[in-house]
């Protein structure tokens, strides 16, 4: 592509707009690479966590 543009002499666009593919391309790969903040990377949402309540077998 780059060598078709430099034949045709138009270079002073190509530079950015590649640079800045390169930049959405790599955003959005980290993006995808990186893991959810709410779960272990196990997709899906956070189980809720059971916790044990104490109970009193003898009435007072």
């Amino acid at each position: 592509m780059v060598l078709i543009v430099h034949a045709m002499g138009e270079t002073s666009m190509v530079e950015p707009l590649l640079l800045g593919t390169v930049f959405v391309l790599a955003s959005l790969l980290l993006w995808l690479l990186a893991d959810s903040d709410d779960d272990n990377g196990g997709g899906g949402l956070r189980q809720p966590v059971l916790v044990p309540i104490p109970v009193r077998h003898h009435q007072r």
